[in-house]
């Protein structure tokens, strides 16, 4: 049994400090790359990508995450940033990095009446490893947002998701992070007080 308990804790360090990236990505129908990435900024996300928004929506401070629907990773930090839903908000942008499902799944999270419940419900199911929700029905225009924002991605030349973008709290710097991070590192990376204990 402390055997069992001790590997599914390095799992779950695992999951927190790593990201899906392109190479360990089966979809075909990933973008052309650009021969020259384009500067990342929170301004160019505010203007082209789309997504959800968790947390305090009149909060000083904005986290842009892009995410892939199927990646545990992105799941983890989904976890991770329910702690600090009330120091900023989050808007989670799908992507589809990992495979043509994605965008499904995406399109169906930004589509439903509650995305936060549709993306509870995905999250929980790719930690289980069960492989997510399933689509849902007239989806299409939900599709092309989750492939514009596909394409910023690429332009802005990333590799893995879950991908942050937000300016510190604290500094004002632009900050961005490949992978997942736990609570009180999360925290401190965008300048924001640590969640309590």
């Amino acid at each position: 049994m402390k055997l069992l308990k001790f590997a599914s804790a390095l799992l779950c360090a695992g999951l927190l400090l790593a990201g899906c990236s392109k190479e360990s990505s089966t979809s075909v129908a990933e973008a052309p790359r650009a021969a020259a990435k384009a500067p990342v900024t929170v301004a160019a996300i505010e203007a082209e990508a789309k997504g959800f928004t968790v947390g305090a929506p009149m909060a000083a401070h904005t986290v842009y995450v892009f995410f892939d629907p199927q990646c545990p990773h992105c799941a983890a930090l989904w976890q991770s940033a329910k702690s600090l839903k009330s120091e900023a908000k989050f808007v989670w942008m799908p992507i589809a990095l990992i495979g043509d499902k994605s965008i499904a799944q995406g399109a169906t999270i930004l589509a439903g009446p509650d995305p936060i419940a549709k993306m509870e419900e995905n999250e929980a199911s790719v930690l289980a490893r069960t492989g997510g929700i399933s689509a849902g029905d007239n989806i299409d225009a939900q599709k092309e947002i989750v492939k514009k924002n596909t394409a910023l991605f690429n332009r802005f030349g990333f590799e893995g998701v879950p991908m942050i973008i937000a300016l510190n709290a604290q500094t004002g710097a632009l900050v961005t992070n490949e992978g997942s991070l736990p609570p009180a590192e999360l925290a401190a990376k965008l300048g924001l007080q640590p969640p309590a204990q």
